[in-house]
């Protein structure tokens, strides 16, 4: 006795949670996503921006190992808003635009945490300069977007931003907060 329904029935089961599985990508919203940076100049907290960035993120909140994160930033685009300061922000001994128009963080692994909280490994990438990091994201939904957020400090340093006579820690501290708010259209937040 021939059974085709019997056989579309099993295809069905196959491939559905396979379909599940996979993760969806989102689209990255400018005009609501910010990455700040915090610096201290001779001990007071100085605030700036980058205003060009993306994000290629790939996420399911039900499998979050297998998404991926790909951030772009153009380095050109940082600002302290004070026009002779961001005027130096792009030359060699800061973030060198010319020869390195983008820093790049590429994640290597996400792990849940639980109540919409992840740890995203990956390996920053600054002029030329790359390090592993470990970046705590917090997940929320409001409609059809997700809104990512975090924060984590980096030592300038490493990666030879403020170079030559900006290398001097009593002029401008090494170590760096970095905040983000990304805006994401089409990301499922637990």
């Amino acid at each position: 006795m021939n059974k085709p329904w019997l056989a579309w029935s099993l295809a069905g089961l196959l491939t559905t949670p396979l379909a599940q599985a996979q993760p969806t990508a989102a689209k990255l919203a400018p005009a609501q996503s910010e990455i700040v940076f915090v610096s201290k100049q001779m001990g007071v907290p100085v605030e700036g921006e980058f205003q060009r960035f993306d994000a290629q993120i790939v996420f399911d909140p039900g499998h979050p190992q297998a998404g991926s994160v790909v951030l772009t930033i153009d380095t050109g685009s940082a600002t302290l808003g004070i026009p002779e300061t961001d005027a130096e922000l792009p030359k060699a001994e800061w973030f060198a635009a010319a020869k390195f128009p983008q820093a790049t963080f590429q994640s290597t692994a996400i792990k849940p945490l639980g109540s919409g909280k992840y740890e995203v490994a990956g390996r920053l990438t600054i002029k030329g300069h790359s390090r592993d990091l470990v970046v705590p994201i917090s997940l929320a939904q409001t409609g059809s977007t997700g809104t990512a957020t975090g924060s984590f400090t980096l030592e300038r340093l490493a990666f030879k931003i403020g170079d030559g006579e900006w290398a001097d820690t009593s002029m401008v501290a090494d170590d760096v907060q970095v905040r983000f708010k990304l805006a994401l259209a089409g990301l499922r937040a637990p």
